[in-house]
């Protein structure tokens, strides 16, 4: 139980229940994966039956609309079927033919599969886990799902839900000073499903890509697979230098930028280069994609707006993710595609995608519409920026002038550049060793290896875990 205490029952067939609230993902899912396992090695007989709702809830410690939620899915797998006032049982269909052959495969599977492990602390990308309402989004879960249609059932649209579409057009003019129609928004799955669909509508064979170094490896990998010229443009404390990628190739066809958090250095795209980025792209028939992949977490000073705002000859194609202000267990992201491209960019996700989870988005689309969203990002505002000071006040008493920490004005992680004439990919082979997961910064640079020092999230690390996460890792650095 990895010091944690499990909260647990036992089903009145004697099967016992157990979930640990350490693990990632909607708590409805684990109730789901162990009553479903349960079913299939014929622990749970056809016909045995569960306890209500209510009271599996009760004896879980969790909300009701969680246990509901976990139900609702093994109905839809044919699994469970309720009787109303008679209960809940496991389906009587699953004798005969169903019931042997499930039995037969369980007992060849041989070991289980283990299961997931919490993410090792200082690990990129990761939002908060701890703190995400898991109640509320159960909850939320269970009303759509007993919302569901038979035409829901069907083909989602490759383009993303209605709804999810319209929340999403709504925040954006709000937060982001985006001024868009919802049929501009294109639901992908996640980032690297943006990328794709982007990359797969403008860009051919040989087609040169400015990308800022150091960079997203993702970003990197994503544009290596379309096999194209990749034109790594240094990055300082102005961010992009638009400059210096003229200079190296002007006739670029696409430049990809993280302007309001540079990834992974933090700075932020000064005014003077994003007007001088944005008059390129006119100049040059060239088009912007603008990853703002954790705008909505800024600390310091007002933040400026996104580089989409400031587009004028409507050459930026804004992308956005679920992953970092939800959970990434989504797989949730979106495009909003400049007019004169939407067709194209519509027309490559109907190619790519045959379209995202329906249920998920129209969830996603009632946390955005009842105010929930914005709440929840309020809540982590405050909570990184008091997590982002404890770690670095942290390893800055622990490792005193031996450590450098950069703080720049937003983000979710920390760059810490050590006073060792050790490789930082020596030092995050170390913490690797030690249990933790920093990124050697010079991994994530193209051409730049002179950039030294470790990237270490902060989102997963309590104020409380700060101290002892810092002497942790001062004794795997220096062991």
């Amino acid at each position: 139980m990895s010091g944690v205490m499990d909260w647990a029952m036992t089903l009145p067939c004697g099967l016992p229940v157990a979930l640990d609230p350490t693990v990632a993902g909607p708590m409805y899912q684990q109730i789901v994966s162990r009553l479903r396992a349960a079913i299939a090695a014929g622990t749970l007989a056809p016909g045995a039956r569960l306890p209500a709702t209510r009271v599996l809830a009760t004896q879980l410690g969790v909300a009701r609309g969680t246990a509901e939620t976990a139900y609702a899915v093994l109905a839809g797998e044919g699994l469970i079927v309720t009787r109303g006032a008679a209960g809940t049982v496991v389906s009587l269909a699953l004798r005969g033919r169903n019931a042997r052959p499930v039995r037969q495969v369980a007992a060849t599977r041989g070991n289980p599969l283990p299961p997931p492990e919490p993410p090792r602390p200082f690990r990129l990308g990761l939002p908060a886990l701890d703190a995400f309402p898991r109640t509320l989004w159960a909850r939320l879960a269970a009303r759509e799902a007993r919302a569901v249609r038979q035409t829901d059932l069907a083909y989602p649209d490759p383009s993303g839900h209605p709804a999810l579409r319209e929340a999403i057009a709504v925040y954006l003019g709000l937060s982001r000073g985006i001024v868009c129609d919802a049929a501009q928004v294109l639901i992908t799955g996640g980032y690297q499903g943006a990328l794709a669909v982007v990359t797969r509508a403008l860009l051919r064979e040989s087609d040169s890509v400015w990308v800022e170094d150091p960079c997203y490896h993702m970003t990197r990998e994503g544009l290596r697979d379309r096999r194209t010229q990749l034109v790594p443009v240094p990055v300082d404390a102005e961010g992009l230098q638009v400059a210096r990628g003229e200079a190296l190739e002007p006739a670029a066809r696409l430049a990809v930028v993280t302007p309001t958090h540079q990834s992974p250095l933090g700075v932020s795209l000064s005014l003077p280069r994003r007007l001088a980025l944005l008059a390129w792209a006119a100049t040059q028939d060239a088009w912007i994609l603008e990853d703002d992949y954790d705008g909505e977490f800024h600390y310091a000073g007002h933040p400026l707006p996104a580089l989409k705002s400031l587009d004028r000859s409507d050459r930026v194609i804004y992308a956005g993710s679920f992953s970092k202000v939800l959970f990434p267990g989504l797989r949730l992201g979106y495009v909003v595609a400049p007019a004169r491209l939407l067709k194209r960019l519509a027309a490559s996700a109907q190619q790519l995608q045959s379209g995202q989870s329906d249920l998920a988005q129209r969830v996603v689309a009632a946390f955005m519409r009842d105010g929930h969203f914005a709440r929840h990002l309020r809540r982590m505002r405050a909570l990184y920026g008091a997590r982002r000071a404890a770690l670095a006040t942290a390893l800055q008493a622990t490792f005193g002038e031996a450590v450098s920490v950069t703080l720049q004005r937003g983000g979710m992680h920390l760059l810490a550049r050590f006073a060792s004439d050790i490789a930082d990919t020596e030092l995050a082979e170390r913490a690797a060793c030690g249990g933790l997961a920093p990124t050697a910064l010079s991994q994530v640079c193209l051409r730049r290896r002179d950039q030294q020092g470790l990237l270490l999230g902060f989102t997963n690390v309590a104020e409380e875990h700060a101290a002892p996460l810092s002497e942790r890792l001062a004794k795997a650095l220096n062991p």
